[in-house]
């Protein structure tokens, strides 16, 4: 049973196989090619215990553009609030029998533990600050649409490094397909646990964006996860930004070709200035957003596809 359960598990030559799939499916979505009836009579089953708008929404529409049928379960409304148990509600529902189950979750390492319960396919929709699979492989889809290859590309993980699964997937991934990648954030938003999810061999760390930003050819900003944090570590949101948010200033230290990308949801004016955001030359906002649809659609195609 093949799963996707985060970058870390992946080889180099899985991570080209997914991305070749993307690239497949984002052409096709320009040209209306591809099989409409791919994954036809098939249920996809998304299980979300937290908040989400790009990745819920896409793995939904990615599910229909193949065919396939999508089934929303709401924890809200479900027996998790008449105290049933976590283990009791993924048993009931793998005895309905889905084609494949999406999960995000707030507990690091509940894919793994779903995956080990059920009899199909598991995805990892994000679980605590461990891996989000799907936005790296996204991500790296629209590097290479822009720069054409990872391999030698200077990419910066900027802010909230230490609780974001977005940072730790697109670490590993960027560091098996030969891209250099460098953190800058404050000194109390950089993983430092050579045991944690963080791949730190290799890895340059920078407190200041000013010494951080130069040669880079890739920005990645991060929101500050105030949900994964003691909020009084950054109680002045003003002070952040004055020194670790991205604005045109800053982007000037980068490269003159450099591309600035965010996974959302986007904190303007705290960890991005609004004229980087919607910046035509150099933002990659918006194509990230749409590249989540043929990533999604790869994925579900190669996990059950056939």
């Amino acid at each position: 049973m093949k799963h996707l359960l985060g970058i870390n598990e992946l080889s180099t030559d899985e991570i080209e196989d997914y991305l070749e799939h993307a690239k497949f499916y984002a052409d096709s979505l320009e040209n209306g090619s591809w099989d409409k009836n791919k994954l036809h009579n098939k249920i996809i089953l998304t299980l979300f215990f937290e908040n989400s708008t790009r990745t819920l929404t896409s793995f939904d529409i990615a599910s229909k553009r193949l065919g396939a049928n999508t089934v929303v379960w709401h924890p809200k409304i479900s027996s998790v609030h008449k105290d049933e148990s976590f283990t009791d509600t993924i048993d009931t529902l793998s005895e309905m029998k889905p084609d494949a189950i999406v999960i995000r979750h707030s507990e690091y390492g509940a894919p793994s533990f779903v995956a080990n319960r059920v009899n199909c396919p598991v995805i990892n929709g994000g679980d605590s600050w461990h891996e989000h699979p799907t936005q790296a492989l996204l991500d790296a889809l629209t590097m290479i649409q822009e720069k054409k290859t990872l391999e030698g590309l200077n990419v910066a993980l900027c802010g909230d490094v230490a609780h974001s699964r977005v940072a730790n997937s697109n670490a590993h991934l960027l560091k098996k397909m030969g891209a250099q990648v460098k953190v800058i954030a404050p000194e109390f938003l950089i993983p430092h646990d050579p045991k944690g999810a963080f791949p730190l061999d290799g890895i340059e760390k920078f407190t200041s964006m000013e010494e951080g930003l130069p040669g880079t050819d890739v920005i990645m900003m991060l929101r500050i996860q105030k949900e994964r944090m003691d909020k009084s570590l950054i109680p002045d949101t003003q002070t952040y930004f004055k020194d670790f948010g991205l604005t045109q200033e800053r982007l000037k230290i980068a490269k003159k070709d450099v591309i600035v990308m965010h996974p959302g949801p986007m904190n303007r004016g705290i960890e991005i200035a609004d004229d980087v955001a919607d910046d035509p030359r150099h933002s990659m906002i918006s194509r990230q957003v749409a590249n989540g649809i043929p990533t999604r659609m790869a994925v579900l195609d190669m996990l059950i596809g056939g």
